[in-house]
């Protein structure tokens, strides 16, 4: 530890101020814990956070989750364990889990809920996470590969309820050189080199031949997308929201939704697919993908067919009259979720 002081350092200690919110005199310093893997990320921003502890302008413990999914997996935990205490870091928890699966999903569940208990254990306001820029421009890259989007290309959020990304805007490499100027001892996972898995594919393939190809600065241009992506899904997912409650027809049952088919078609077309997807979700379906969100919007314009149309989770969709005769009726989509009642009015259009 010593030394020229890395300009990184300097920025990650920024950032965590700037996610968790500048201290108040009046006020003790927030508490919060920091998600360690015991990697090159996670224990850059314990020590950025540590020298805050010592300032006085944070509270900071750490949780370590042990998967269980390699071998050695508890000595990681243990060694990257002695070195939060080190820092100066409490409490810090090691979390044992036992994930359904093997997969990154399986993982990754069991984590959350792992972080989940801890926050609630702690009473900690918040947990911070150690995913840089380098992570960021992965995930646009695999957003872009599922075809799904704005909101996928949107990438991670800096904020999510309690889960805060402080280093979003910074590398990989800063993260590994603020590791070596604390002396810090950082583990490599080697399942990070397995090209099998796609977002290691992503990470030592696909990002090196398109740097090679278009130039330096590709990783900072996906995450600079990230961040005015999010912007654009924020904005056009809120308006939808207050278009469904604006469109949305009262029902007793809380299964199905009814919107009025003559204000459906007002809509846009960047608004019609999210709130038809937001009202199957609102009857307990999975949200539809891209054919079926397609199916849907042609079931509003078109008035050939009426539907019904299949969606997942055992919903449906169908285009209806509402009202006492079929003549006067008003023109409605219906969409019923599993568990559904039959609902009162409603004439086959």
């Amino acid at each position: 530890m010593g030394g020229h002081l890395p300009p990184a350092l300097a920025r990650a200690r920024r950032a965590i101020l700037d996610s968790v919110g500048s201290p108040d005199p009046q006020r003790p310093p927030a508490f919060v814990l920091i998600g360690c893997s015991g990697g090159a990320d996670s224990l850059a921003l314990a020590a950025a956070a540590a020298f805050l502890v010592g300032k006085q302008q944070l509270r900071a413990g750490a949780v370590i989750v042990d998967h269980g999914l390699q071998s050695g997996s508890a000595d990681v935990a243990e060694s990257a364990a002695t070195q939060l205490r080190g820092l100066g870091l409490e409490p810090v928890l090691v979390r044992r889990v036992a994930p359904e699966g093997s997969s990154e999903a399986d993982a990754r569940r069991a984590r959350y809920a792992a972080f989940d208990q801890a926050l609630a254990d702690t009473g900690a306001s918040a947990l911070l996470l150690g995913h840089t820029l380098d992570d960021q421009a992965e995930q646009v890259l695999l957003g872009l590969a599922r075809g799904s989007g704005p909101r996928s290309l949107a990438g991670m959020p800096a904020s999510r309820g309690p889960y805060l990304r402080p280093l979003l805007r910074l590398r990989r490499t800063d993260t590994e050189a603020i590791c070596a100027h604390e002396g810090l001892e950082y583990w490599v996972d080697p399942s990070n080199a397995d090209t099998s898995l796609l977002r290691n594919r992503v990470r030592h393939e696909l990002l090196p031949l398109l740097e090679d190809s278009l130039g330096p600065g590709l990783s900072e241009a996906l995450a600079r997308t990230a961040i005015l992506a999010r912007r654009d899904a924020d904005h056009l997912d809120a308006e939808a929201a207050e278009a469904l409650a604006r469109l949305r027809l009262p029902c007793r049952d809380p299964a199905s939704v009814l919107l009025d088919l003559t204000l459906l078609r007002g809509l846009g077309q960047a608004l019609l697919g999210r709130v038809l997807r937001s009202a199957v979700v609102h009857c307990g379906a999975p949200a539809p993908g891209f054919e079926r969100v397609a199916a849907l919007e042609q079931l509003v314009g078109d008035g050939r067919s009426a539907g019904p149309i299949q969606l997942d989770g055992h919903a449906r969709a169908r285009r209806h009259r509402r009202g006492t005769h079929p003549e006067t009726a008003r023109a409605v989509i219906a969409i019923t979720g599993p568990g559904s009642a039959p609902t009162p009015g409603l004439w086959q259009s």
